[in-house]
């Protein structure tokens, strides 16, 4: 049943397959999200690494105003991160099916805020675009957190450099010759052809969003945030009604899902 389904995605009770299917669905919105926001506001706000290049070169550079913009936007990711943290600890503690629905709930909410703020952007400029950057930097680490949390740091969705790095480490290990052929001897190189899976699927989930988002933003506009805050709340809305019927049944009332 869909119902179902979607519990298993995005409920407390985890498989590998389900989170694999989340951090799919997630890698697609990153890239749609981290394309977009680049036609929107110029800069890739899933890449921390450049962020923190560009504060080293403008600290050396002289240009405080884009030292501090750099910083803020590797705080409001930290910050996303930690909102993460926060809200699947808070929830594990009272034994909520919506550990990980609350923080999907909240990214599509502000995936619409992004939609409204990217609509505006030429007004008031000065104030609408370093808003807009924020607010995407903070969105990409809730996320990537939301994966990091539920497959236990083997998955991430915002950026590739990590995938990629593994996906090569695997291939070496693939085209590694053994000289023996017992594959149980000491020192046998083996390839976690699971793993290399995984990173395959995410690295082509994460590019096929980024050419949906780059195509939407470019010829649709901030509409194009619509579908995926849809996505998202759908993801998150049968964990959320489960702990919501569960507590109307506490109060003695009833509250049936299907």
């Amino acid at each position: 049943m869909p119902a179902n389904y979607l519990r298993s995605l995005s409920g407390r009770n985890r498989t590998r397959s389900s989170n694999l299917q989340l951090g799919a669905a997630l890698a697609f919105v990153a890239g749609a999200v981290n394309a977009g926001g680049f036609l929107a506001v110029r800069q890739y706000t899933s890449h921390m690494t450049g962020f923190i290049s560009s504060v080293a070169d403008n600290l050396v550079l002289g240009n405080t105003l884009l030292v501090l913009a750099g910083l803020g936007s590797l705080l409001s990711f930290l910050c996303g991160a930690a909102t993460t943290a926060i809200i699947v600890n808070w929830a594990r503690h009272r034994n909520m099916h919506a550990e990980y629905a609350f923080s999907l709930l909240l990214e599509a909410l502000l995936l619409l805020m992004f939609g409204l703020l990217g609509a505006n952007l030429s007004t008031y400029v000065a104030v609408t675009v370093p808003a807009t950057v924020l607010l995407l930097c903070y969105i990409m680490g809730l996320q990537n957190a939301i994966v990091s949390k539920i497959s236990n740091a083997e998955i991430r969705t915002t950026h590739v450099t990590g995938v990629i790095t593994d996906l090569g480490i695997e291939l070496g290990k693939i085209l590694y010759w053994n000289r023996g052929t017992d594959k149980t001897a000491v020192g046998h190189v083996h390839a976690n052809r699971g793993k290399l899976t995984i990173h395959l699927i995410i690295l082509a989930m994460f590019f096929g969003g980024g050419v949906v988002g780059a195509f939407g933003f470019k010829y649709i506009g901030f509409m194009t945030v619509l579908p995926f805050a849809f996505g998202l709340f759908i993801l998150a809305l049968i964990p959320i009604l489960d702990d919501l019927r569960f507590y109307m049944r506490a109060l003695g009332k009833s509250a049936p899902l299907e």
